[in-house]
């Protein structure tokens, strides 16, 4: 039976030369043409209609494999399937899935532009970019989102989740954002593999573990007033800023980005709108009256637009601020932290609240609100719904004349002279 059907063998497969068609059995065919190529061809009935189907050339398949290929064939009429439509079926769910194919840095890419507007600065994207292109992209940039697994994503963040763990822990939490975008979008399905809760830190130790907390040095508040005296000597907008920055205990960007039109002279308020604080809320800043003379003392460059401009009147970089401090620190640093360490901008928001803790009888919550923190008992925060403005006033002023008030070093008498006297 087995002879009946397959009646063709190797050597007339390739000695055969004239045009037609050479049954092998069961529907199987050789095909050779007029100008001597020759294929496979599949013929059966369905619907009462007979059709071809081409099973490959012969340099493609050989008369063994196109026989197993018929097979295939068949098994799909037994079982009411058109193997024709079949595969024209299967051939478009392949353009379908090379259409939706992604690759994770052009993902990456589509994400950021959809999404940054939104965010609170330019410095906020170019992190994001940084890091997907420095730790990421080397890694999954080339792969199809749709492959990228949890070893993948294992392979991103090891190297780097002890030595630099806060980078790492904020570039999982950037790539389970950017493969959520791609699942919602249909480029990929399943669970997420960068998600951190029941999956990812069953393989990683908590970020909170394994980070080196290092606070930004900052001066001790008792040289407060020797710093703000050395900084009025000092001449330019970023001076100007600096010392604006200390007398509200405001951020570097929420100073540098300050508009005259946020100023409120009458009420000696700056109210900060909600795009550039950290917590996007509106956050009202009472100015203490030295507060106000710094703002008096740049308005002979008039009072449209930004209150501390750079070059061309644009913004002040994020590194004018500290570049102050650094050659206020020059040649030998002598505005520095406990520990020997450069004050930093950032640091004075700490001066200022050691001092509050520390030399006045305030609140907590009063110096937390004039630091637009948010309490962090949420009980609390849901009942204290005042900001306390006109405490936060009269601490802000206290503040100013402790900024004022060189103070004396204290006289360090040494144990042994002590002893001996």
């Amino acid at each position: 039976m087995a002879r009946a059907i397959e009646r063709l063998n190797a050597l007339q497969v390739t000695r055969t030369k004239k045009p037609g068609y050479y049954a092998d059995g069961a529907g199987l065919y050789l095909q050779v043409a007029p100008g001597g190529s020759k294929s496979w061809v599949l013929r059966f009935t369905r619907d009462k209609r007979t059709r071809e189907m081409g099973l490959g050339g012969l340099n493609a398949f050989t008369l063994a494999e196109a026989r197993e290929r018929a097979r295939e064939a068949r098994k799909l009429l037994t079982d009411k399937i058109d193997p024709i439509e079949a595969r024209q079926e299967a051939q478009r769910e392949r353009r379908r899935a090379e259409a939706k194919a992604l690759l994770f840095r052009d993902a990456a890419s589509r994400y950021i532009a959809a999404h940054e507007s939104g965010w609170r600065n330019a410095k906020h994207g170019y992190q994001w970019r940084s890091t997907i292109e420095n730790f990421a992209n080397p890694v999954i940039g080339s792969m199809n989102v749709a492959d990228v697994g949890t070893a993948e994503i294992s392979r991103v963040l090891l190297p780097i989740w002890t030595s630099k763990s806060e980078t790492a822990s904020r570039l999982r939490g950037r790539i389970e954002s950017i493969l959520d975008w791609c699942r919602v979008q249909g480029f990929r399905a399943g669970d997420n593999p960068a998600r951190w809760k029941g999956h990812l830190d069953k393989l990683l130790p908590k970020p909170s573990k394994v980070a080196k907390v290092e606070n930004h040095p900052a001066l001790p508040w008792q040289q407060a007033g020797a710093f703000m005296q050395a900084l009025r000597q000092r001449q330019g907008e970023a001076a100007r800023a600096l010392e604006f920055a200390i007398l509200t205990a405001a951020r570097s960007g929420e100073v540098r980005g300050a508009a005259w039109a946020e100023i409120d002279f009458d009420a000696g308020v700056w109210h900060v709108p909600g795009e550039r604080m950290k917590a996007s809320k509106p956050h009202d800043v009472p100015l203490s009256a030295a507060a106000l003379r710094v703002l008096q003392a740049v308005q002979a460059d008039g009072m449209e637009g930004l209150i501390f401009k750079g070059r061309h009147g644009a913004a002040l970089s994020d590194m004018s601020l500290l570049a102050v401090i650094r050659r206020m620190n020059a040649p030998d640093p002598i505005w520095t932290d406990r520990t020997g360490k450069p004050a930093l901008v950032h640091g004075f928001r700490s001066t200022f609240r050691v001092w509050a803790a520390e030399a006045t009888n305030y609140p907590r919550e009063v110096a937390e609100h004039a630091l637009a923190h948010q309490l962090p008992d949420k009980v609390e925060a849901a009942y204290l719904r005042s900001t306390l403005f006109e405490k936060r006033r009269a601490l802000m002023a206290d503040w100013a004349a402790h900024c004022d008030t060189v103070q004396a070093p204290a006289d360090v008498v040494p144990i042994r002279s002590a002893r001996e006297a």
